[in-house]
């Protein structure tokens, strides 16, 4: 009974792994339509701007705090705002794929959740950036704030005129602060650590950073949250089911309805 038992509860975790190969080939295709699709967004300077210009007088008007405020205590030192543009630059994309790879690896069931509402997030955002191109705030002369990244150091943008890589006219929403929360948010969901809730200080520190450095307004942060409060409202997280009595451990399978019939009996049996 025992042995029919731990099978069965290993049968979910073993089938909930997508193929690695074709995760790694989608991944990396999403990435690809993304840049390509950022690059769509150039060449709309003028109306970068005059969004702008529309942000920043909506951020007064509604007595959102400064972004300046933020800048200020980073320009205490060299030493911090240096580390506060080496943040913006470096952790970003690693962050977010070794979140993906560790949950493939050790949370394949929440894996496929957190993947799909990455997906959606960074697809919604690619459509603002298409139809809404915003220039960031280091580029707006009324906000009063410096280029970081130019002044001090390591700076990811080149000049707009010449950076063909990247579309610096896409600020809203902020992906940076999108993934971090998300980054969080599944950790938090996929782990049962007491110290888990510490994860939250990924996406506080990149708020400050992505705002400090002037590469983001607040609204690009608001923007960001509320699409993945959507994304997440829209795909539902997996349903955390006990297993095995004896070992207390847990196994991570769809929700009910999703489920096939053999594998509700399989479910059912376990928990006898």
């Amino acid at each position: 009974m025992n042995g029919r038992t731990e099978s069965a509860q290993a049968e979910p975790d073993a089938t909930a792994r997508p193929p690695l190969v074709r995760e790694l080939l989608l991944v990396v295709g999403l990435f690809l339509v993304y840049k390509f699709g950022r690059q769509l967004a150039t060449g709309h300077t003028g109306e970068a701007f005059r969004n702008a210009d529309r942000v920043w007088d909506l951020e007064r008007a509604v007595h959102l705090p400064g972004e300046g405020s933020v800048q200020h205590l980073l320009l205490h030192g060299d030493t911090l705002i240096h580390l506060a543009n080496t943040y913006y630059a470096t952790v970003h994309f690693p962050a977010t794929a070794a979140f993906l790879i560790w949950l493939y690896l050790r949370r394949p069931a929440h894996y496929v959740w957190a993947r799909r509402v990455l997906a959606a997030v960074t697809a919604a955002a690619l459509v603002v950036h298409l139809t809404f191109p915003l220039a960031p705030p280091r580029m707006l002369a009324a906000t009063g704030l410096i280029d970081t990244g130019l002044v001090y150091g390591p700076s990811v943008y080149g000049s707009p005129r010449t950076d063909h890589l990247s579309n610096q006219f896409a600020a809203m929403p902020s992906l940076h602060f999108g993934w971090a929360l998300m980054v969080a948010i599944g950790l938090i969901v996929a782990t049962r650590s007491r110290l888990r809730w510490l994860w939250l200080l990924h996406p506080l520190l990149t708020l400050l950073v992505i705002v400090g450095t002037a590469n983001h307004y607040w609204l690009d942060a608001i923007v960001a949250t509320a699409m993945l409060g959507v994304a997440l409202a829209v795909i539902h997280l997996p349903r955390r089911t006990a297993t095995t009595a004896g070992r207390g451990t847990e196994e991570l399978v769809p929700a009910a309805r999703d489920a096939a019939p053999d594998e509700e009996a399989v479910l059912v049996g376990a928990a006898r």
